[in-house]
């Protein structure tokens, strides 16, 4: 498997140069590193202003040694803070799926209990499953894992997910992460769906989920604040 640093640069870069709008791109790659205008200028050796005005468009397109340096300042940043970014985009490329359809996978060093997980990401109980514990979980965009996943992707992502928590992000009601357990063995712990009410469930999910023995939980904590839950957890 080729430097999974070298991997990340290269998606990014690629990224911001096919890009309609540069500036935006750049903008959320520096706000998914979680680094402010401030350090990212200062890594480079520049005032903020200058950073600002290509994320907002008031400069023109970044060539592509702006890019490069800005993708190198990012990444010396994430190392420095101990490589947390790279490292996730590893594990996600080394279970064969895409970055913006899997958010986040891990494995934790020992089982963790599951209300640990809720509590950590302003969960509601709706069935208790068999399983107390997990260890690991998958954040999946669902609307993306529905549209690009074939079925032998959609099996694999759920049949390695054996004792631990799968989060659907953008959920409507629920139907489709419940009916695909249905189909594939083993079921992972817990099913999260993210951005559903309780009241807004799909009426025939808790039946599902109990059938199957798996815990089934809604939250409404807004994305980027349950992902950075996730990557401090457990």
């Amino acid at each position: 498997m080729r430097d999974p640093r070298a991997e990340l640069a290269e998606r990014i870069a690629g990224e911001v140069t096919l890009s309609d709008d540069p500036g935006a791109t750049l903008r959320k790659w520096r706000e998914e590193f979680d680094v402010a205008q401030t350090t990212l200028s200062n890594e480079l050796g520049v005032s903020a202003s200058v950073v600002s005005d290509y994320e907002s468009g008031r400069r023109e397109n970044p060539g592509i040694r702006v890019v490069s340096r800005v993708v190198r300042g990012l990444l010396n940043i994430d190392e420095r803070r101990g490589g947390d970014r790279v490292r996730q985009h590893a594990r996600v490329l080394s279970a064969g799926f895409d970055q913006d359809v899997v958010y986040d996978l891990r494995e934790y060093s020992a089982t963790v209990p599951l209300s640990r997980l809720y509590a950590a990401i302003g969960a509601n109980t709706i069935v208790q499953g068999s399983a107390e514990t997990i260890a690991g979980h998958t954040v999946i965009n669902s609307v993306e894992a529905i549209k690009r996943l074939s079925s032998e992707e959609f099996y694999r992502l759920y049949g390695q997910s054996t004792n631990r928590a799968l989060v659907f992000t953008d959920v409507t009601r629920g139907e489709s992460p419940l009916v695909a357990l249905r189909v594939v063995t083993p079921t992972p712990s817990a099913v999260v769906l993210h951005g559903l009410d309780p009241d807004d469930l799909w009426e025939h999910a808790p039946a599902l989920a109990r059938a199957d023995g798996v815990s089934l939980a809604t939250t409404i904590e807004p994305i980027d604040s349950l992902l950075d839950s996730l990557r401090e957890f457990p």
